[in-house]
């Protein structure tokens, strides 16, 4: 609980104003409400004994008074402090979504994305609960209860000590609870969790769902994890309400011994019956924020849990560290110089040893996981090299500034990645929106004719993951949007395979026009596509078994002349 103040305190310091104000609502209900449990005693023993005609004039405009100031005490607080935590929920939810972001693939390729949302959201959410209205309704019951704890001692020293002394009895069954809900918390988010996270496969899978008719598998799938969440929610339940048994039961020992001891007094006269009854009302007024205090400690194990959850990315840090230096102004060639690739035990690529000059296109082909991917990942740098260096120029890439490094190259994979916006906006992704420019790129990825049959053209919103537009529409799209941040470097990653034959014929043809003043990879598994090559790298097994031109290919190398012939068959 320390370190959760401690983490969130700091961020108080930018609302100071704003919490004074909350304060004084705190301060005010906490006067209403034992303002009046005090005034029972003048009520009882000035109005209705002594029989006080002027008090009777007077303490209702008190009573009036005392319940205005709880009650406008209790706004002041709510909205105060609800902006305060909501706002502080938005900074940390910023913050993290911004680290998050700044993690290597790696990272995203071993968790599910249902899994940050949730971590995002719903986690976050719990955690705005104990930073805006918990912490609001810890500070006003405390002060409640000083306040009423105040009325009960001035009125009674010796009754006092018979009704508070039961207080320290319900710490040990109350800490045990605490530490339970926490347990269950955590239990509850990670169910959670799996809920959303089964919710975006569902989703993002529909179309094989429905193809293969799993509906009521996926149905029953989700109810299991629905089911889970229940039962855990439940036990929460359960815990959390027995908080008030607990004080309910201790309390009644408490009152029933104040009656005896008290009435004696009354009946001696050593206490009047207002003084008795402003005592109990104070006392039973005392056990309600008694109880809400310690009912509040077991939901904020809840925001505590989902801290935990929610720190544990933030300790996660990028391995993939960036360098100072500044990409080349102009790169003349890219050299692979002994290059090892391992992960998880596993070995990618080992004894890499290519090079690709200023205005060649450099073709990679090979059976599916022989590494090609895994190579032009690495000059991205999606992953951090295990063995050897790859150069720019004379320029090591890990001394490279990260964001200067991928400025200079653009990449067009099999999966096309579209946003949910205008085409011009998607094809000028990350950068400034020049019309001309988009213009300029559909037209050299033979896109520019049918985003001008659309009704709105460039300025058409394409639905989430570009459904509104074909394959190889959304193909072609993505190389736009490649074309248009005019690389050094463009690597195309199967990026014709969703295209017809036509297009992707267009398509080799306005490849071997832009790659003339810049560095290309292609990998392709058809290899018609790249007939016109300056070079084709052979991998096999993560190595490269043969590089050359595709005649030299077909002259020596019997890996390229097996891929050859499966072409053809």
């Amino acid at each position: 609980m320390k370190d959760f103040f401690r983490q969130y305190i700091p961020y108080y310091k930018n609302y100071i104003l704003k919490f004074f104000y909350a304060f004084i609502g705190m301060a005010l209900v906490a006067a209403g409400t034992s303002g009046s449990a005090y005034v029972i005693k003048p009520l009882l023993d000035e109005i209705f004994i002594a029989k006080d005609a002027h008090m009777l004039q007077v303490l209702p405009f008190i009573v009036i008074a005392l319940y205005f100031a709880k009650g406008f005490g209790g706004y002041i607080q709510a909205y105060y402090i609800s902006y305060i935590g909501q706002d502080i929920v938005r900074i940390v939810r910023d913050k993290l979504l911004a680290h998050v972001l700044t993690l290597d693939i790696d990272f995203f390729q071993k968790r599910h994305g249902g899994e940050l949302i949730s971590r995002i959201t719903n986690d976050i959410n719990r955690i705005q609960t104990a930073v805006s209205n918990q912490i609001a309704e810890f500070i006003r019951e405390s002060l409640t209860i000083v306040a009423l704890v105040g009325v009960v001692i001035y009125q009674s020293t010796e009754l006092a000590f018979y009704g508070l002394v039961v207080l320290p009895m319900a710490i040990y069954p109350l800490t045990v609870l605490a530490k339970k809900m926490k347990k269950l918390s955590f239990r509850s988010q990670e169910s959670n969790s799996d809920i959303t996270t089964n919710l975006s496969e569902t989703f993002n899978n529909i179309e094989i769902i429905k193809a293969n008719s799993t509906e009521l598998i996926e149905a029953k799938k989700f109810a299991a994890h629905n089911k889970n969440f229940f039962h855990i929610n439940i036990k929460s339940v359960k815990t959390n309400e027995l908080v008030s048994p607990i004080m309910e039961t201790l309390g009644s020992i408490a009152v029933a011994v104040v009656i005896v001891v008290g009435g004696h007094k009354v009946i001696g006269g050593e206490l009047s019956v207002g003084s008795f009854f402003s005592f109990m009302t104070a006392l039973f007024m005392l056990y309600t924020p008694i109880k809400r205090l310690s009912s509040l400690y077991n939901k904020m194990q809840d925001a505590l849990a989902a801290n935990e959850r929610v720190n544990e990315i933030f300790n996660t840090k990028a391995t993939i560290l960036t360098g100072s230096d500044s990409f080349p102004t102009k790169i003349e060639a890219v050299e692979f110089k002994n290059i090892k690739l391992q992960y998880d035990g596993f070995t990618a690529l080992e004894n890499i040893n290519l090079k690709a000059l200023r205005g060649e296109k450099i073709a990679l082909v090979g059976d599916s996981g022989g590494g090609k991917s895994s190579l032009v990942n690495l000059i991205i740098r999606f992953y951090e090299i295990s063995e050897g260096e790859i150069l720019f120029n004379d320029k090591c890439i890990k001394n490279i500034n990260i964001k200067s490094l991928r400025d200079q190259i653009s990449i067009v994979t099999q999966r096309v990645y579209i946003f949910n916006d205008t085409i011009s906006a998607n094809v000028a992704y990350g950068q400034e929106i020049d019309e001309e420019r988009v213009i300029e790129s559909l037209k050299q990825a033979h896109a520019y004719n049918f985003v001008m049959s659309l009704e709105n053209g460039v300025q058409t919103k394409l639905d989430e993951f570009g459904t509104n537009l074909s394959g190889g529409q959304r193909q072609r799209i993505a190389i736009a949007r490649a074309l248009y941040k005019d690389p050094q470097i463009l690597i195309l990653d199967e990026a014709t395979s969703a295209l017809d034959n036509e297009s992707e014929s267009i398509i080799s043809e306005v490849i071997d026009d832009v790659s003339k003043d810049r560095i290309t990879f292609v990998i392709a598994h058809r290899l018609s596509t790249i007939k016109s090559a300056d070079k084709i790298a052979v991998f096999k097994g993560g190595k490269i078994v043969c590089q050359g031109t595709e005649y030299e290919l077909l002259s020596n190398c019997d890996e390229y002349k097996r891929l050859h012939n499966l072409a053809n068959i």
